[in-house]
């Protein structure tokens, strides 16, 4: 009751003061912050691995090569069919598939892109998620059989629409008396997808199967043995089984050997941001011991009184201690509060930024994501939440103890 006789009291007459006001914003916006950033982290995270197992193979199966009559090591697979086949009926593979690869150069009315081909199956094609269920679509998959799907960006950047017919040029092409003369090939755009990641739709390009054998010279072989895991998240557990079923010549590279750097950078990147934004608590929590010193120096003539009526240390302790700990529970409620609006609503905010600032806050092509991404975790909020309120109690006692071990002889002494 004497604690929230005191926070409801006028500055005038000895109430809370600003700098109690300026704590609990303080504390507000430090756990805005905090929720917010780890919900962007997350979230980008949760999106960057998404579009990893959604458009990439989980396991890559290739030969460690043999050496052919002309002294050339030569990877291809030729007993690609039975390979996987044996791949495939490994527990925890839900497919396997074998792939052709290659960089040429596409050209379209004298626009000109690089870009990557994966020769693949057109029932193979349609397992992919972010290809078989992109983002944004152009034209249908199923006539994928009689010409290439194509990522967004390259259709953009060679003004292809569906039904156009893009060529593709390969410096290693036919050998002839005069030199290699480059392969070129004719192909209709049937299918424009967007993978949700700048990289894949800016270079991506898929061709049938045996087409793509074809066009690289790859006949009765393929170059890799693409595999898809029913649970992505346990592959280290899957790959010895894939290698043993492949045979002793093939070796695995997975998803976490081509990410698994850029993912631990966003472990300590993750970590570090939490102790940066827990310092900005921190900073923000002292202020209270500021408010509560001046309140406790303003009331140093109740105290005199309530002691000499017999009130406790422990009761002035524990009544200071509820008006600090009370400000620090309302600014971290505020801040919870405009965390996961901002979390659930930030399309529309960053919509907002985007506008007033002219556009271009959010380049795709650095960032690779084409928005900024947030996943609210609730492991997130509480751990922001009892942060703010375990460092808000703790700088509480001090000052409490403080007017508590008050002596009121000397607070009385000149009243």
């Amino acid at each position: 009751m004497i604690a929230w006789r005191y926070l409801r009291a006028r500055r005038a007459e000895g109430g809370v003061s600003v700098m109690t006001w300026i704590s609990l914003i303080g504390i507000a916006l430090a756990v805005f912050a905090l929720i917010a950033t780890l919900s962007v982290r997350a979230g980008f995270r949760a999106e960057f691995v998404d579009t990893i197992l959604g458009a990439n193979a989980h396991v890559t199966v290739y030969s460690a090569g043999d050496v052919n009559g002309n002294g050339q090591l030569d990877r291809s697979i030729p007993d690609y069919t039975e390979m996987a086949q044996r791949i495939a009926a490994v527990p925890g593979v839900s497919r396997a598939a074998p792939l052709i690869k290659g960089q040429v150069m596409a050209t379209m009315n004298g626009r000109n892109a690089g870009v990557e081909i994966f020769g693949i199956a057109p029932a193979d094609l349609d397992s992919i998620p972010r290809i078989a269920q992109p983002l944004d679509s152009m034209g249908d998959i199923a006539n994928f059989s009689s010409g290439v799907a194509i990522g967004s960006g390259v259709a953009r950047e060679l003004g292809l629409v569906p039904g156009d017919r893009i060529k593709l040029i390969s410096p290693d092409g036919v050998k002839t008396a005069f030199g290699t003369s480059p392969r070129v090939g004719t192909y209709d755009v049937s299918y424009i997808f967007t993978a949700g990641r700048y990289d894949i739709d800016r270079t991506r390009v898929y061709m049938p199967f045996t087409e793509a054998q074809s066009y690289f010279n790859r006949e009765g072989a393929a170059d890799e043995i693409e595999v898809m895991l029913d649970d992505p998240e346990a592959v280290d557990d899957v790959v010895p089984a894939i290698l043993s079923a492949a045979g002793d010549n093939a070796m695995a590279w997975t998803w976490r050997d081509a990410s698994g750097s850029f993912l631990r950078a966003l472990t300590v990147e993750d970590n570090v941001m939490f102790i940066i934004m827990s310092i900005l608590v921190l900073i923000a929590a002292m202020n209270i011991v500021s408010g509560l010193i001046m309140l406790v120096k303003n009331k140093g003539r109740d105290i005199g009184i309530l002691r000499t009526m017999g009130l406790t240390e422990g009761s002035i302790l524990r009544v200071f201690f509820i008006c600090g700990a009370f400000t620090g529970i309302i600014g971290t409620l505020v801040g919870l509060v405009l965390g996961v609006v901002f979390t659930v609503y930030i399309d529309p905010i960053f919509a907002v930024v985007n506008y007033v600032s002219g556009g271009g806050v959010w380049d795709p092509s650095v960032r690779g994501l084409y928005a900024l991404p947030a996943k609210l975790q609730w492991h997130d909020v509480l751990s922001a939440v009892s942060l703010s309120l375990i460092l808000s109690f703790g700088v509480t006692i001090f000052p409490a103890r403080r007017a508590a071990r008050m002596n009121p002889v000397e607070a009385l002494r000149y009243e």
